[in-house]
């Protein structure tokens, strides 16, 4: 490509959609750039199962004829999807050929909805097998950090996460059933949001691990998240209206036991909570309960998830990898014993409610992971004591506010020494996806942040953009 006309990757998705509405560019020419791109990166880094580089331009061209081309929020702007979410014409591998099902005759809702506001789905990204795991790989590849090639961009949403922070598309699809949205984002220096219960439509694999899982979005800044999490709520994007003072709840404490935050995850919270009080807000130090039996109710979530979906559109058990079945199995044996139970799951949600009344606060803020991403290596091919482990000791936070059907969001916040970014999680009581932005927003402001992981994209910035 000319030195003269640089590439349009590395633009915000608000960039293009803007460039794309006025004419200063195409959608086939934003797409085909980001093409060029994944063609030099995802052979290092593995975070697409699929590039759709044929039909994608197909669907930018079709862009760029539209007659409503100005109204469309994502006009132009590429994106990746998850791939456990139905994309017409394509698998849904489910994160192993073991998993996948048949070609899907539609699109999900939600694919419908970002098509529907212009975007282009350039590829369909890789998860772990069922999206049990926090780290991303399986028999065909490994996916890697871009920040760190050696280690994990965590998962289940690793490919998407991979795919943003490279600058292989501006933003990505993910869903997040017990962090897997949050845990990528925190491992790729990302923005990552979880709406709450039933903001954004679910319809996922047998029965969404009964509701627990949420489909949302990974993006390099909060206004891409903000227009994206707009998208798949079905609203008007508006501008995120700075929030008044707030008061925080500020919180290291594990919700598993034995397992404390390495001292750079303590010391971004530290500094999250200064910029929080730079910004005018109150900050005290309030723990959470979480009860012994949360975790054990977590776990049987969780073991029959697996089960769930390894009965759905009759999946060879057999098949599956070992550490998959393992869990299923699992999984059957809390659903005999009756471990899992909607009453736990209302009960929680109602006590997380509660937190934020009885202590006064708005927002809870605590780390996004108790350590360092794991290696990126075949854990697919380990046993499943040491996936379980390893993900429960890195990542432990995340899950009690899907029990609860809590939104939740990891913002970035600062670098570990070894070269890896850090984050904290912001949670929030119902409805709050907008009020956790715009306090995101807020960090954004007082400590930008590396929109790309270091020599990615090796591109000039994009031109004509403001």
């Amino acid at each position: 490509m000319s030195e003269s006309v640089p590439s349009w990757v590395g633009a915000t998705a608000r960039q293009i959609a803007r460039a794309v509405r006025r004419g200063d560019t195409t959608a086939t020419r934003v797409v085909a750039d980001h093409l060029d791109h994944i063609a030099t990166a995802d052979p290092v880094l593995s975070a697409f199962r699929t590039v759709r580089a044929g039909a994608a331009i197909v669907e930018a061209e079709e862009v760029d004829v539209l007659e409503d081309l100005s109204s469309l929020p994502l006009a132009g702007v590429p994106i990746a999807i998850k791939e456990n979410t139905a994309i017409a014409g394509a698998p849904i591998w489910n994160g192993s050929a073991a998993a996948s099902t048949p070609v899907a005759a539609e699109d999900h809702e939600v694919v419908r909805r970002l098509r529907g506001a212009g975007a282009v789905a350039v590829g369909i990204t890789r998860m772990p097998e069922l999206g049990l795991w926090a780290m991303t790989d399986d028999e065909t590849a490994v996916t890697r950090n871009p920040w760190r090639t050696d280690r994990t961009p965590g998962g289940s949403s690793g490919g998407s996460a991979a795919a943003v922070a490279s600058g292989m598309v501006p933003v990505a699809h993910g869903n997040d059933g017990l962090g897997s949205i949050r845990i990528p984002a925190a491992c790729c220096g990302l923005v990552g949001l979880k709406p709450g219960l039933d903001v954004v439509p679910r319809e996922l694999g047998a029965d969404g691990w009964w509701g627990l899982t949420e489909h949302g979005v990974l993006a390099t800044s909060v206004a891409d998240a903000a227009l994206v999490f707009a998208v798949l709520a079905g609203r008007n994007p508006d501008k995120l209206v700075e929030p008044a003072r707030l008061r925080f709840a500020v919180s290291t404490r594990s919700p598993v036991a034995g397992i404390r935050p390495d001292a750079p995850n303590r010391e971004a919270v530290a500094t999250a909570s200064k910029l929080l009080i730079g910004a005018g807000h109150d900050v005290a130090a309030i723990d959470p309960v979480y009860p012994v039996s949360l975790g054990l109710k977590g776990m049987a979530h969780w073991f029959a998830a697996a089960a769930s979906d390894a009965e759905f559109d009759a999946l060879d058990r057999g098949a599956l990898q070992p550490r998959t079945r393992r869990q299923a199995a699992l999984g059957d044996w809390a659903n005999r014993r009756g471990y899992v139970r909607q009453d736990d799951r209302d009960a929680w949600r109602q006590r997380s409610i509660d937190f934020f009344t009885d202590h006064g606060v708005d927002v809870l803020v605590t780390p996004a992971l108790a350590g360092a991403p794991p290696a990126a290596d075949q854990w697919s091919a380990r046993s499943w004591r040491t996936n379980l482990l390893t993900s429960l000791r890195y990542a432990p936070y995340a899950a009690p506010w899907n029990l609860a059907g809590l939104p939740s969001l990891v913002v970035p916040v600062g670098m570990r020494p070894d070269g890896l970014p850090l984050g904290v999680q912001l949670v929030g009581p119902p409805g709050s996806e907008l009020l956790l932005l715009a306090i995101a927003g807020q960090f954004e402001m007082a400590a930008p942040w590396p929109r790309h992981a270091r020599s990615w994209p090796r591109v000039a910035d994009p031109a004509g953009t403001p």
